[in-house]
């Protein structure tokens, strides 16, 4: 990969990274239920998917989910399922809980955390296809894959981890203005919402 080719996509990572989806959702939901040091441990999972289906990609996995249409459907509709599940578990829950003095909240465990932003990626074709339409733009033919493959993962990653720093903070800053009960409810209905328009959303994707 050619320095300039470097700068182009380096250049296009970062609208990637800060364009608004599922990870930007999970990222703020975990930072208003767990403030920022805890929720942005779900930017390690959203990476760890991000790496995962790259890897899908290199090895032309992503390929097959593409072409077959039962492949295809069956991670489409897995994808979707868990969207609306994370949305009815988010409307659900009860009111966000604010710490309040010196009495901490029961901290969720960061692995948890983690391992659910993860499948959130992962189980995703939309990802696949856009990693099957934009990657190859990016790859010099005649050069090894694997370092091409890792420095696009290095490049993303490192975006990704600005990009969710900004969505967590912003959405921790939130929490210290939810003052009443009725208010932290409602930032749980929009969020579960928006889970739910999101999985909607993966429904209605096609394959080209």
């Amino acid at each position: 990969m050619t320095a300039s080719l470097w700068l182009a996509f380096f250049a296009a990572s970062w609208a990637i990274s800060f364009s608004p989806g599922p990870g930007a959702v999970a990222v703020m939901s975990a930072s208003l239920r767990h403030g920022f040091a805890r929720g942005y441990f779900a930017t390690f999972g959203l990476i760890l998917g991000l790496w995962t289906q790259l890897a899908v990609v290199a090895v032309g996995l992503g390929a097959v989910i593409v072409t077959s249409a039962l492949a295809f459907a069956v991670v489409k509709w897995l994808g979707v399922a868990y969207l609306v599940y994370l949305g009815v578990r988010q409307w659900r829950a009860p009111p966000l809980a604010v710490p309040v003095g010196d009495h901490p909240l029961l901290p969720v465990a960061r692995r948890r955390i983690v391992a659910e932003a993860w499948l959130l990626n992962a189980v995703n074709p939309k990802g696949t296809a856009f990693m099957l339409a934009v990657v190859p733009q990016f790859l010099t033919p005649g050069e090894p894959l694997l370092a091409q493959y890792l420095i696009i993962a290095a490049t993303l990653t490192l975006t990704d981890l600005v990009a969710n720093a900004f969505y967590a903070a912003l959405a921790a800053r939130i929490l210290g203005a939810l003052r009443t009960p009725a208010r932290r409810r409602t930032i749980n209905r929009v969020f579960g919402s928006l889970f739910v328009a999101l999985g909607v959303l993966l429904a209605t994707f096609k394959r080209a």
